[in-house]
């Protein structure tokens, strides 16, 4: 039995996917750890290096999905599959460092693995309009649901397994990263944010922040399901 399970999903990684691996190796030096990489319903040969690949490190598992359903539901399918106390997740494109991982099973372990916590990245070092961007949609965020939210879609994320319990209907898309961090505001949990670098990807393009088209129908699909979840509090 593993303490720790960290779901990374894989949409079109095929270059990225040794890169993460290598990483991993390098920073992962304890057995209770694993590592779950989900190919998304890629379809570049990310499901080869994968097969190819991760026999090759005793840390890591693959789940395979076979029509990419959205982000989230990526995420969700690699969680099904984790039995760890603590659950999480981060991206494969090495624009959050493997080892940021480690340093939130840290921050966990010197506050004495309460269940309570829910550790976050906050990403340093992106490009200005990107800082604006994700400033402007926090800021709406928080006074649309009235709790204080900022850099909801930073990685990593850690939480104990209790909490994953708790989730009712979590959404497939980008919007995971809100419905987690609202939810998790709203039942007081012990958050904790560090500081994430966030270099440039070094291969592939992102799947949604390509352009000003992307990100208007970014801020449309989250907008829809903030007024999703606002309708939900009101019913409870």
């Amino acid at each position: 039995m593993k303490k720790y399970s960290i779901v990374i999903p894989c949409y079109n990684e095929e270059k990225n996917i040794p890169l993460i691996l290598d990483r991993l190796h390098k920073v992962i030096n304890r057995d209770d750890i694993e590592i779950t990489l989900v190919n998304n319903g890629s379809q570049d040969q990310s499901n080869n290096v994968l097969d190819k690949l991760v026999p090759q490190y005793p840390f890591a598992k693959t789940v395979e999905v076979e029509v990419n359903r959205g982000y989230g539901f990526g995420i969700l399918a690699g969680l099904v599959q984790a039995k760890s106390d603590y659950l999480g997740w981060t991206h494969a494109d090495m624009q959050t460092d493997p080892h940021d991982v480690i340093k939130a099973i840290e921050i966990i372990e010197n506050n004495n693995s309460p269940t309570d916590i829910y550790v976050k990245g906050n990403r340093k070092n992106r490009p200005l309009v990107d800082q604006i961007f994700t400033s402007g949609m926090s800021m709406f965020e928080s006074v649309y649901l009235q709790r204080k939210l900022h850099d909801i879609n930073a990685q990593p994320n850690l939480f104990h397994r209790n909490f994953y319990l708790e989730w009712v209907n979590p959404p497939y898309d980008f919007s995971l990263d809100l419905f987690v961090l609202y939810i998790a505001k709203k039942r007081d949990l012990d958050i904790h944010r560090f500081d994430v670098i966030f270099p440039d990807r070094i291969h592939g393009e992102s799947s949604w922040n390509t352009g000003l088209a992307a990100k208007r129908k970014f801020i449309k699909r989250t907008l829809d399901f903030s007024t999703i979840l606002k309708k939900e509090l009101k019913r409870q």
